[in-house]
């Protein structure tokens, strides 16, 4: 009987909030619709198959197979939810002033909505060359994408130990020791760790974590103003092939699109529009104002300091590279340069030696006997 109750008080304020705002979720005896497309009849109200269709289009994971069950499971909610609405009308519950202000607040929430989508809809598709430009220009999300073990530590941005943190993070030899030493000093934070794709990682911080070897740790200074220490435990690549990435970036662009033009199109009706605070607001928006302008600055500092300095490493890294690869190919030459010297020395060594040991053994050789005959044979010459 309780969870009865909790079901109808729930089907309550969903239908108070959606049928009573929505033109059309219910029709009375004097509006009805063709008898074929009437699903079910509640006292005098009549629920449609379109009303199902609706929620069936937002519902996931239906299949053809079981698509009749999930309709009938969908009529029989929308049969409990009228039943309800009708309950709380006759009880007056849609004049009570909390009511009516939260019917209100769904109304404008389902007319901004409308409106958003309007100037969503009025936005251009990305073309596939913008999509594939992209996929060029992220390769750390694509092409070279790659899966990061890391574990965190998220300092509160209140906290005043930028520079101390970063000397701190060079002399700790573990992510524990670094999160002991802002416990000693009453800093906030926040340690996590897990496996996080390329693309749940922010975008200022990517192509730096892109860059870092297995072990490294390394602080961030993330958007929010938060310092973030990232520690590298391990990666493996794990890349999106293009003909997969596209439709996801032709999805993303637009959204992005989309964004930018819901936030022009407000800023060009809020200068456009008379707005006048009163009383206490009225010096406060000042300093919202101000406040809210500041810090939209210091975030595209932040931003433009966070990006310039992944450029300047990312360049670093390559000139340090470069130079290792250099410095490795000198050493290289400069081993085999000895070690043919080496070879050489020891050749001509070795033949000198040889050289000396057979003239030694030809001197030391005792000298060999003619033949008599020859000796008679030189005497007779001679006379």
């Amino acid at each position: 009987m309780i969870n009865a109750i909790t079901c109808c008080r729930t089907c309550l304020v969903s239908l108070a909030l959606g049928s009573a705002i929505v033109a059309g979720c219910g029709k009375t005896e004097e509006d009805k619709k063709p008898a074929t497309q009437v699903a079910a009849r509640v006292n005098s109200t009549e629920i449609t198959v379109s009303q199902i269709n609706a929620v069936l289009v937002r519902t996931p994971n239906v299949t053809p197979e079981t698509s009749d069950r999930i309709k009938r499971e969908i009529l029989d909610r929308l049969i409990d939810q009228e039943l309800a609405k009708q309950q709380a009308i006759e009880k007056k519950l849609d004049r009570k002033p909390e009511v009516l202000r939260k019917l209100e607040t769904a109304r404008s929430d389902i007319l901004v909505g409308a409106y958003f989508e309007q100037i969503a809809a009025a936005q251009p598709r990305p073309s596939a060359e913008e999509a594939k430009k992209y996929f060029a220009e992220h390769p750390e999300l694509f092409g070279k994408r790659r899966i990061f073990d890391i574990e965190e530590i998220v300092v509160d941005p209140k906290a005043d130990v930028a520079a101390a943190l970063r000397e701190q993070v060079t002399k700790a030899r573990s992510m524990e020791e670094i999160a002991a030493w802002l416990k000693s000093r009453g800093v906030r934070f926040i340690a996590n760790k897990g496996i996080r794709p390329a693309e749940q990682i922010p975008s200022e911080a990517l192509p730096i974590l892109h860059g870092m070897k297995e072990g490294q740790t390394q602080v961030f200074d993330a958007v929010s103003g938060a310092q973030q220490v990232i520690h590298l435990v391990g990666s493996k690549e794990e890349p999106v092939s293009e003909a997969i990435a596209l439709p996801r970036i032709q999805a993303f662009l637009f959204s992005r699109s989309s964004r930018e033009a819901v936030a022009k199109e407000f800023k060009a009706l809020k200068d456009s529009a008379k707005i006048e605070y009163v009383g206490e607001f009225a010096v406060s928006a000042a300093e919202a104002g101000a406040k809210a302008k500041a810090a939209a600055e210091a975030k595209a500092k932040r931003i433009a300091e966070t990006k310039a300095k992944a450029e300047a490493d990312a360049k670093a890294r390559a000139a340090a590279a470069q130079a290792q690869a250099d410095a490795d190919a000198k050493e290289r030459a400069d081993r085999l340069a000895k070690a043919r010297a080496e070879a050489e020395k020891d050749r001509l060594e070795a033949e000198a030696k040889a050289k000396a040991k057979a003239k030694a053994e030809a001197k030391d050789a005792p000298a060999k006997e003619l033949p008599a005959g020859a000796v008679d044979k030189g005497v007779r010459g001679l006379k």
